[in-house]
């Protein structure tokens, strides 16, 4: 079986990373501290985050959101938790590397869709969409769709959806609707990363949800205790972000170039120590850049992101 880097090497394939909802400081933390490493080892062209948790646990604010761009992420997606913290606003109309979902409003702060350079100079369309069931109410998403699609430059080859939902159903009909129109179809919301990435028919990457980046001993990201104190009482409690076990959850695509049709997909995750070697490999890379030696880094250890 032909491993997804073996793939980018033999065909030149355009390597593209959604990471799952990142949750408060732990989740931003396991980031900065894995993905500059993660960028060198997997071969990164394009890494897209959702970050509509990254602010304690609920929203973003402005510093953050330069936060994650600075530790590696070229494009930030939303979802229904955007508009938590009105301080996002100003970011959302002016920055280029965040979106809102497309089917909020049009006269809803941020931008339907944007267009973010890989780094193979490949233009990439990036858009996220809420689902319907158990979710705020919003406009149709497969209309809103539609409206992209048609918006978008017609050379685009490379178009990523996040696809924010709480029902599998809503995420399948959209990937089964998609196939064949656009690189992929991710997942993301329910926090638990699901086993059934798959290539549709028409060429389509699809994960159902690609999973949480922060601390997984919790319920969602939030402290155990508090969560069942509410749940088991009635009593309110503040649900405080948890920080045991914390891990970087995701979803890379491989896509060819000439057409962006996806040719390989997995999901990844990395826990701590892993992020430490990799934050190590970092390290390496950047001495060997400047000419001065190293402590040695061994190259047999494991890749936590799974088979090159």
């Amino acid at each position: 079986m032909t491993s997804t880097s073996q793939l980018v090497q033999k065909e030149r394939l355009v390597r593209l990373l959604l990471i799952g909802d990142i949750v408060g400081k732990p989740g931003r933390q396991i980031v900065a501290r894995a993905l500059p490493g993660l960028r060198i080892q997997q071969q990164l062209d394009l890494v897209v985050a959702n970050a509509e948790n990254a602010a304690g646990g609920s929203g973003l604010t402005p510093p953050i959101y330069h936060e994650l761009i600075a530790s590696g992420i070229d494009c930030v997606t939303m979802g229904d938790h955007i508009y938590r913290r009105r301080e996002i606003f100003s970011v959302l109309e002016s920055e280029l590397r965040i979106v809102r979902p497309a089917n909020y409003p049009a006269e809803a702060p941020g931008r339907r869709w944007t267009v973010v350079p890989a780094a193979t100079e490949e233009p990439v369309v990036i858009f996220s969409l809420l689902g319907r069931i158990f979710m705020p109410p919003v406009d149709c998403p497969f209309q809103a769709a539609e409206r992209v699609l048609a918006e978008i430059p017609a050379d685009t080859r490379f178009v990523v959806l996040d696809l924010h939902a709480e029902a599998t159903s809503d995420k399948q009909l959209m990937g089964r609707f998609l196939d064949g129109r656009v690189t992929a179809v991710l997942g993301t919301h329910t926090h638990v990363p699901t086993a059934d990435e798959q290539i549709l028919p028409g060429g389509t990457a699809y994960h159902t949800d690609v999973g949480m980046t922060g601390p997984h001993e919790s319920i969602l990201g939030r402290r155990i205790d508090r969560v069942l104190e509410t749940v088991r009482t009635f009593r309110p409690t503040h649900f405080e972000v948890a920080k045991g076990d914390v891990r970087l959850h995701g979803t890379i695509v491989d896509a060819d170039p000439r057409t962006g049709r996806a040719k390989a997909i997995r999901r990844i995750s990395i826990d701590q120590a892993a992020a430490d070697r990799l934050a190590t490999l970092t390290q390496k890379a950047e001495s060997a850049a400047s000419g001065c030696p190293t402590a040695n880094y061994s190259e047999g250890s494991p890749d936590p992101a799974g088979p090159r």
